[in-house]
C-alpha cells in the first residue's frame, strides 16, 4: 500500500473513538461558525467533521451543509446527531485529500482541528480552496505547537515509530507563520483569532485517562506500548500527567487554539 495511504488507514481506525470527546468540541464549533460568518442559505462544506458539531451548528441556522469524514464510525454519530437537532446534512464518507466535489462549490469550508490531520497539507489546503468559490470563506481551528494539545502530539509523537517521509505534524497548522505561508497567494484578508476549549476533568491523570481511550494518536500509542514496553508506557504517562500539570486549575484544563478566517482570492 502507498505509504500515505497506510497512514491514513491508521488514522481512520485510531479516530473511530473520539464520539465521547464531542462535547468538549460544542462550544468550538459554534465559535467556529459565527467567525467565519455563516448565514441561511449558504453552502457549507465541513472537512473532516467528526461527530458533526459544526456541521450540525452552521445547519440550524439555515445553511445548506455538506460534510465529509475519513472514519465511518464518526459519520454514524454524526447522522444520529443531526437526527435528534432534526436538520438535514449531506453526509459523505471520504478523504480531506480527494474531495469528491466540483471547484467552486461552496461559499464557505470549514474545518475544526480535522484537516490538519492530513498527511500533506498543501494537498489538504489545495482542495479546500479548490471547491472555494472564489470571494468564499475559509476558517478553521487548530492546535498551536508551544501550548498544550501542540506539546501533547509532540509528546506522543515521540513514543511512536516515525511517520512516512513527508508527513507534516498537526500543530504546523497552529502557527499563523505556517498558515499564512501555506495559504499563499489564493486568499486575502487573513484574520486570526484566539480562543479556549475548557475541559472538565478530576486531574490531569483523569483528562489522560479519557483521552487514551477517545484520541486517535493516543488510543494507538496506548495500544502499542501497553503489549510491548509497559515501562516506557508509565514513562509517558508521567511525563503527559506533569504538563497536563501546568494548564490544570479548579477541575479545568485549559486547552487554547487559534482560528483562522480567510477570503479566497
Amino acid at each position: 500500500m502507498d505509504p500515505f495511504e497506510s497512514f491514513k488507514a491508521m488514522q481512520k481506525k485510531g479516530w473511530a473513538h473520539f464520539a465521547p470527546l464531542e462535547m468538549q468540541t460544542t462550544p468550538c464549533a459554534a465559535r467556529l461558525v459565527k467567525r467565519a460568518g455563516v448565514n441561511a442559505g449558504q453552502r457549507v462544506l465541513d472537512v473532516c467533521c467528526g461527530t458533526g458539531v459544526v456541521s450540525v451548528t452552521a445547519a440550524r441556522i439555515g445553511a445548506r451543509v455538506t460534510a465529509l469524514d475519513l472514519t465511518p464510525e464518526l459519520l454514524e454519530r454524526a447522522r444520529e446527531n443531526a437526527r435528534i437537532a432534526n436538520v438535514e446534512i449531506d453526509w459523505h464518507e471520504g478523504d480531506v485529500e480527494k474531495l469528491p466535489f466540483a471547484d467552486a462549490a461552496f461559499d464557505v469550508v470549514l474545518s475544526q482541528f480535522g484537516h490538519i490531520f492530513a498527511p500533506r497539507p498543501e494537498v489538504a489546503i489545495g482542495e479546500m480552496l479548490r471547491v472555494l468559490k472564489p470571494d468564499g470563506t475559509i476558517a478553521f481551528s487548530t492546535w498551536p505547537p508551544e501550548l498544550f494539545v501542540g506539546k501533547m502530539f509532540a509528546l506522543t509523537a515521540s513514543y511512536m515509530p516515525a511517520p512516512p517521509p513527508g508527513v507534516a505534524p498537526p500543530p504546523q497548522w497552529g502557527d499563523p507563520n505556517i498558515v499564512r505561508e501555506r495559504l499563499g497567494a489564493a486568499v486575502k484578508d487573513i484574520l486570526f483569532d484566539r480562543a479556549v476549549m475548557q475541559v472538565f476533568a478530576l486531574s490531569p491523570a483523569h483528562h489522560r485517562a479519557v483521552s487514551e481511550r477517545s484520541a486517535g494518536p493516543m488510543v494507538r500509542l496506548v495500544a502499542e506500548l501497553s503489549a510491548s514496553d509497559p515501562a516506557k508506557l508509565a514513562e509517558f504517562r508521567a511525563r503527559y500527567d506533569a504538563i497536563a500539570g501546568e494548564y490544570f486549575e479548579d477541575n479545568i484544563l485549559r486547552q487554547d487554539y487559534l482560528m483562522t478566517r480567510a477570503t479566497k482570492a
